[in-house]
């Protein structure tokens, strides 16, 4: 929560980030019969078909969309990879969750788990980027987090809050809610609730078929970022860093929504 005199967020260097290249892309608009039609006739995977009721899809600006990405895909700064898994889709069996809100730890961060070093608890944090981190949080919630960066770095992005794609009726039944609406998957321990996960699940590799596993998907428009959520303990600088993402236009965001900005 930023105020006036609040500390300035801290500089940092990224990871230089992988070129992007430039292709053509056609915008299919959501919920447009004709445009489920043209999907069709371009081969588009089902995948894509079940996310057009949620966002607009560039069927040629990235990979066909669900299929699961490549390793060096995650090898980046975490503030970068942060906002790159944003419209990303986990899947885990039928559940299909579209990824909406995340949060980026990086090394040296005083609210990264990786600042007490390697522990029975943190060392998937500095394992290879692209394996799984799940912990229990207040003895409650099961966190997902995406390591980022080398392998020894210590970073990872927390997944914050998702949308649903597919697995409604599953995704309900874990949660205990018979619910469409964005509370079902709005914060990080309902992510891990729908996903059925557990500690289990860390130094999982998600760039492998099968399992749990992070697929591709339509980049968002537009993102909002802002400063992280509960970390109090942290030091002033990295409470106010903006190292917390979502996508602009979604209800699927946890709160606090008013700390959120254009970026």
């Amino acid at each position: 929560m930023t105020t006036s005199g609040a500390p300035k967020p801290p500089g940092f260097k990224r990871s230089s980030p992988r070129k992007k290249s430039r292709l053509r892309s056609r915008r299919v608009a959501a919920g447009d019969g004709e445009g489920k039609a043209e999907a069709e006739a371009a081969g588009t995977p089902a995948l894509a078909r079940a996310l057009l009721p949620h966002a607009s899809v560039e069927l040629d600006a990235v990979p066909p969309v669900g299929c699961t990405l490549p390793r060096d895909f995650f090898e980046v700064d975490a503030l970068d990879l942060g906002p790159r898994l944003l419209g990303k889709l986990l899947r885990r069996d039928e559940v299909v969750l579209r990824i909406t809100e995340v949060e980026a730890y990086r090394p040296n961060d005083s609210a990264c788990h990786g600042r007490f070093g390697i522990t029975a608890r943190t060392a998937p944090v500095f394992g290879p980027g692209g394996h799984a981190y799940v912990y229990l949080c207040y003895g409650l919630h099961m966190m997902l987090n995406v390591v980022a960066d080398i392998e020894g770095v210590g970073a990872a992005v927390l997944i914050r809050s998702c949308s649903p794609v597919s697995g409604l009726a599953t995704i309900q039944q874990r949660r205990g809610q018979q619910t469409e609406k964005p509370i079902l998957l709005t914060g990080p321990g309902k992510v891990g609730q729908a996903l059925g996960l557990s500690t289990d699940w860390s130094n999982h590799p998600l760039y492998t078929p099968g399992g749990l596993e992070v697929l591709d998907g339509p980049e968002p428009e537009s993102i909002l970022v802002g400063p992280r959520v509960g970390i109090d303990y942290a030091s002033p600088e990295h409470v106010a860093a903006p190292w917390r993402f979502a996508i602009a236009g979604t209800p699927w965001i946890s709160a606090p929504k008013n700390t959120l900005r254009a970026r």
